[in-house]
Parts: C-alpha cells; sequence; structure tokens
C-alpha cells in the first residue's frame, strides 16, 4: 500500500524537474531517497542505543594490566 506526500521545491527547482521528467521518474526517485534516508537514521538510532547499553556494563581492569599485556606481548618475540 502506498501514501502520497507532497513537499514544496522553488519554483525553478519544479520546472527544471517538468524539464527532465521524460529522463526521470522523480516520485521513484524521491521514495528511494526517503527510504534510504530512514534506513540511515534508523541506524544511527539503532547504534545510539548499543552504545548506551555498553556503556552500562561495568569495565574494569587490574591496575597495570594494559602495562603487563605490552610487556609479555613484547617478551614473546
Amino acid at each position: 500500500m502506498s501514501s502520497v506526500v507532497s513537499f514544496k521545491v522553488r519554483k525553478e527547482v519544479k520546472e527544471k524537474m517538468e524539464r527532465y521528467r521524460d529522463r526521470v521518474n522523480w516520485a521513484e526517485e524521491l521514495g528511494r531517497f526517503v527510504e534510504e534516508r530512514i534506513r540511515e537514521l534508523e541506524a544511527e538510532e539503532n547504534i545510539k542505543r548499543v552504545v548506551e547499553e555498553l556503556e552500562k556494563i561495568p569495565i574494569s581492569a587490574p591496575k597495570g594490566f594494559s602495562a603487563n599485556s605490552v610487556r609479555e606481548d613484547r617478551d614473546s618475540n
């Protein structure tokens, strides 16, 4: 099922759209653009939610862990 959406553009843009209407299906182009933009926005929201959840997880390492890990790695080569 589909719905009609309308929006305003400057008069010059409308004239140019009409000039190229034989080469461009504007409804299809704009529909694809809107769908892609919605996917981008949903992805941003999902990433934000994941980051918020990850920030809730307490992460701690024993004091000196990083230095010891680097030293171990260097010594193993």
